[in-house]
């Protein structure tokens, strides 16, 4: 077994049982491939069978010690998993890796937005402009809901339930989800529906909610620009994206006293651990909270 051909089934392998998104997967090859690089450009004879211990020790102190700590454990990560799919298939025993440990992350806090500037944002399109109400109802879906930017250009007409208040996802690895929408945000939709109507639309988009000037789905860029031109408008001085707004919806769920395990749910985080991080975001929140229920206030 060579390095290239067990790369293909390592990718078929993360795209056919783990799911993974076509960005996470090219991820994954593009960490191992600077191994293999190293490998043969230092005339080793490792295969990804023989693969020793300290040929991964080598490779990491030479091409990840000078790097920034979230890119050392992303590459580190990637090799375990590959690895650890050798295991699993039966073609090695132990993983040369096994004993190296990831750097430990700290955890970087994501910007968030307040209710007011939310507010302002919402406020500063133009709605005689031709694409105004669209770009508008854009940002009421995504702070409405929490879903991600991918989730939202792919967004069907014929996922939204308008009477039970309900939109379907198709999220990461192709899960599906039910995700609560509110009134405002419905009735933006058909707002900007009664507009799109007279608009030309392909036939090969007519199901896809939100359509640019040729009658086609959005791409995330596009979604980056309507933002960062809202910003402009209002003067925010915030660097944010698409995300900004998942980050904001939870946030501000959190704050009004959701719990953590329906806000996941809403999210689509497979684990809790990753929704936790909400908890650190409001500390005037939680100092409120301390004041008002415990004894020694």
């Amino acid at each position: 077994m060579n390095w290239d051909s067990s790369f293909e089934n390592f990718k078929n392998y993360l795209k056919l049982e783990r799911g993974l998104s076509i960005n996470s997967i090219k991820s994954y090859e593009y960490d191992l491939k600077l191994l293999k690089k190293f490998i043969e450009s230092n005339q080793m004879i490792d295969t990804p069978i023989n693969c020793k211990s300290e040929t991964i020790k080598n490779y990491l102190y030479n091409n990840l010690s000078n790097k920034k700590t979230r890119s050392q454990a992303r590459s580190i990560s990637a090799i375990k998993t590959f690895f650890n799919y050798l295991i699993f298939e039966g073609h090695i025993k132990k993983s040369p890796i096994s004993e190296i440990e990831s750097p430990k992350l700290e955890i970087k806090l994501p910007q968030v937005l307040t209710e007011k500037e939310i507010t302002q944002l919402i406020k500063s399109f133009d709605l005689n402009d031709s694409f105004g109400q669209r770009n508008k109802t854009i940002i009421e879906v995504l702070y409405g809901t929490g879903i991600r930017v991918t989730e939202l250009i792919n967004l069907k007409l014929s996922n939204i339930f308008f009477k039970e208040n309900i939109i379907k996802i198709t999220g990461k690895g192709n899960k599906e989800r039910f995700v609560p929408i509110g009134s405002i945000a419905l009735n933006e939709i058909i707002k900007y529906l009664k507009i799109r109507e007279k608009n030309k639309i392909e036939n090969k988009f007519s199901d896809i909610l939100f359509l640019n000037k040729y009658g086609r789905n959005l791409t995330r860029s596009m979604i980056f620009k309507i933002i960062s031109d809202s910003c402009k408008r209002i003067d925010l001085d915030k660097k944010i994206s698409p995300h900004t707004f998942r980050h904001s919806f939870a946030t501000h769920l959190l704050k009004n006293g959701a719990d953590l395990r329906t806000i996941q749910m809403i999210l689509g985080h497979e684990s809790i651990t990753t929704t936790e991080i909400y908890t650190h975001l409001d500390t005037n929140h939680l100092e409120d909270i301390l004041k008002k229920f415990h004894p020694r206030k």
